[in-house]
C-alpha cells in the first residue's frame, strides 16, 4: 500500500481545483462535475494526486489553528509567491499565528476558506517541490508516525517537526507530526489523505493493522455502500484506505 491523494473537500470541486492544480503546477487528471484531480510530481514514476471532491456542506472553517493544511514553498521568494497566490485567488487570515509577533511564514487562504502557509527559507524542504510539508496535528507524534509510516511506506527524516516522514525517493512534501492544540472534535476534517491497497493487499489484515497501531474503522451509514473504507489515526485524523486497482 502506499499514499496516494491528498483529497479536499470542495462546494466548486472545478474552481478549487484549477486554483491548486495552478498553486502547485500539476498535471490535470480528472475534470468532472463531482470532482477534480490533478497530480503532483514526486520523482518520474511517484506522485501525489490533489483531488477535490463535491461535498454538500463542508465542515465550518476553523477560526484558530487547523489540524491538516499544506506549507507551501516559498524560500528566498516567499514574497513573490504570496503575490501570486493572492492574485490567483488567496487571501491573506489570522488563524492564530499572532499578527505582528514575527513568525516568518505567511498564513493565506484559498478560495473556499482553507487555510495554508507559505514558508520561510528552510533546509529540510530543499527537496520538496512546491509543496514543502503537510503539517498533521497528533496528540503523540511518536505513536501517530508509526502508522503513518507504515501506512505510506514513508520513512522518518530529519526535520522541523517531532517526527518527519518522506518518500523513499527523498524527495517530495515532508509529513510532519505536531503536537495538537486541542484533542480533535467530531466534525470531519476539510482536509485528509487516501492510502491505496496494491494487488494481494488484503484489506481486513490492513485494517486489523490499522488497529493495532492505535487507529480505528469509521462507519457511516448514511453515506451508503463505498468502494473505500474509513478510517481515523489514534489523533482522530481522518483517511480512507481505497481498493487495490485492477490488473
Amino acid at each position: 500500500m502506499y499514499l496516494e491523494n491528498l483529497v479536499l473537500d470542495a462546494a466548486d470541486p472545478q474552481r478549487l481545483g484549477r486554483f491548486w492544480e495552478a498553486v502547485v503546477g500539476g498535471e490535470r487528471l480528472t475534470d468532472e462535475p463531482e470532482g477534480f484531480e490533478t497530480r503532483l510530481a514526486i520523482t518520474d514514476d511517484a506522485a501525489l494526486d490533489l483531488c477535490f471532491q463535491r461535498v454538500a456542506a463542508a465542515s465550518p472553517e476553523q477560526a484558530g489553528p487547523v489540524r491538516f493544511h499544506l506549507d507551501l514553498q516559498g524560500g528566498a521568494h516567499q514574497a513573490e509567491v504570496v503575490e501570486r497566490l493572492v492574485a490567483l485567488g488567496a487571501r491573506h487570515v489570522d488563524i492564530g499565528q499572532h499578527a505582528g509577533s514575527g513568525v516568518p511564514w505567511v498564513v493565506l487562504a484559498d478560495p473556499e476558506g482553507n487555510a495554508f502557509c507559505v514558508m520561510e527559507e528552510r533546509a529540510a524542504y530543499a527537496a520538496s517541490g512546491p509543496v514543502a510539508a503537510l503539517p498533521l496535528a497528533s496528540a503523540s507524534p511518536d505513536r501517530d508516525a508509526e502508522l503513518w509510516s507504515w501506512l505510506s511506506g514513508w520513512g522518518e527524516v530529519a526535520g522541523p517537526a517531532p517526527r518527519c516522514l518522506r518518500h523513499p525517493s527523498g524527495r517530495g512534501p515532508l509529513l510532519e507530526l505536531l503536537p495538537e492544540a486541542a484533542p480533535k472534535g467530531p466534525a470531519k476534517n476539510r482536509l485528509h489523505l487516501d492510502i491505496r491497497l496494491e494487488v494481494g493487499d488484503d484489506p481486513d489484515l490492513v485494517a486489523a493493522g490499522i488497529a493495532e497501531r492505535g487507529g480505528r474503522e469509521v462507519h457511516q451509514p448514511e453515506w451508503g455502500e463505498l468502494p473505500w473504507r474509513l478510517y481515523q489515526d489514534p489523533s482522530g485524523n481522518d483517511f480512507c484506505v481505497l481498493p487495490a486497482r485492477d490488473g
